[in-house]
């Protein structure tokens, strides 16, 4: 009996946690500060209409050369560091609606993973951001940007792996919503994260990292973002 109990502990002590997590009302509010500077960065300068919107955590955030790596596109980034896909869609009000962007790119699902998250729900929260866009920006292309294989992630490889698969495949049903494969290129021939793409913590990337992204990114927006195109 007692080690019934202890399995049983064990199954569902996990579960509660994420539970708990996705329970807290207040979880999305320790971006209020980061959310408050793209605000008065929006009322500096009234965002003009139809960028290519770049959203998501860390990955996004750090990508300081967005303008020289998409040079004929106009491009807006508001990655904020740790977030998780439903931060993006709790915020999408300050996120997507006030740049009416003619195209989103989205890199997020890292964290999630981490935290705890299961593949599947990884795919809910990413389909959840896809309706919440499409309501705040009517006919703008999505691309989801794969989890990255990160070194100092290694071990969740399995759970990226099955939610990168889960995302491409309801990607592929779905209008104007893509799926960029950046996960593969970035193992090498063991199959394992190739360090050359990340800097010292093994996690965020370097510049060789972002120019590989950008690569991939690129004939997406050639064939999705037209309208984004500087003048």
């Amino acid at each position: 009996m007692t080690r019934w109990i202890l399995l049983t502990l064990s199954l569902l002590l996990p579960m509660l946690a994420i539970a708990r997590k996705h329970d807290r009302p207040n979880d999305h509010d320790q971006w209020a500060n980061e959310l408050a500077v793209f605000a008065a960065a929006d009322r500096a300068h009234p965002p003009a209409p139809g960028a290519v919107l770049f959203v998501g955590s860390s990955s996004i955030r750090l990508w300081a050369t967005l303008a020289e790596d998409f040079p004929i596109w106009r491009t807006v980034n508001r990655g904020f560091g740790g977030s998780e896909i439903d931060d993006a869609t709790y915020y999408a009000d300050r996120l997507v609606t006030p740049h009416r962007p003619s195209a989103i790119v989205m890199y997020a699902g890292d964290n999630d993973i981490a935290d705890g998250d299961s593949p599947e729900h990884v795919l809910a929260d990413f389909q959840a951001f896809v309706r919440v866009a499409r309501n705040d920006a009517p006919g703008a292309p999505i691309a989801f940007i794969a989890i990255k294989p990160s070194v100092a992630r290694r071990a969740l490889l399995p759970k990226i792996r099955a939610a990168n698969a889960a995302i491409r495949q309801w990607a592929a049903s779905q209008p104007d919503v893509s799926y960029l494969d950046v996960f593969t290129p970035m193992l090498g021939p063991d199959g394992q994260p190739l360090p050359d793409w990340f800097g010292p913590d093994g996690l965020h990337m370097n510049r060789r990292g972002y120019a590989l992204w950008a690569r991939i990114v690129t004939p997406w927006l050639r064939d999705h973002a037209p309208a984004a195109r500087r003048r």
